[in-house]
């Protein structure tokens, strides 16, 4: 009997062991986040979402937009609408350093307040976007999504990091 005792222990061990290690490489934490670039985040939500009818922003309205320098952010990727009376938007920010994570997003705030007083009483169902918006953060990445498909953006998003 003290030898089955033995052999379990043994084997219940193995499988701890195994399960720690197999739990130590799977999926990707925050720390993965540092290893993608905006664009690749951005592709992958161009490849949930169609992005025909927006344009591609640089970093002039980067800044025009956000009060963002392009030299202050590692990368970024940003489309907004064809005609100033649409509020979709989208903005993937990658951060050199967390500690800017909130600034940038506070930038970002500023926006959405700038946009709900333009669009308020002008345009009910645009201002209806802006009100649904997507702002979140995982890890130095900030997304910024003004759309009606800002839902399947978001998990575009998300699922970036768990591949």
């Amino acid at each position: 009997m003290k030898q089955y005792n033995r052999k379990l222990a043994a084997a219940l061990v193995a499988f701890a062991l195994a399960i720690g290690l197999l739990t130590g490489c799977s999926g990707k934490g925050d720390g993965d986040a540092d290893k993608l670039s905006a664009a690749v985040v951005g592709e992958r939500i161009g490849q949930a979402v169609s992005l025909n009818d927006m344009k591609q922003g640089d970093a002039k309205k980067l800044q025009k937009l956000y009060h963002i320098d392009a030299e202050d952010v590692e990368d970024f990727v940003l489309y907004t609408a064809t005609s100033n009376v649409k509020a979709d938007e989208l903005a993937v920010i990658k951060v050199k350093d967390k500690n800017q994570v909130e600034s940038v997003k506070a930038k970002l705030l500023q926006r959405i307040d700038a946009q709900t007083v333009k669009f308020k009483d002008y345009r009910p169902e645009e201002y209806f976007l802006i009100e649904k918006h997507v702002l979140k953060t995982k890890g130095p990445f900030i997304l910024f999504a003004v759309s009606q498909e800002a839902d399947r953006m978001e998990r575009a998003f998300d699922e970036a990091f768990s591949l």
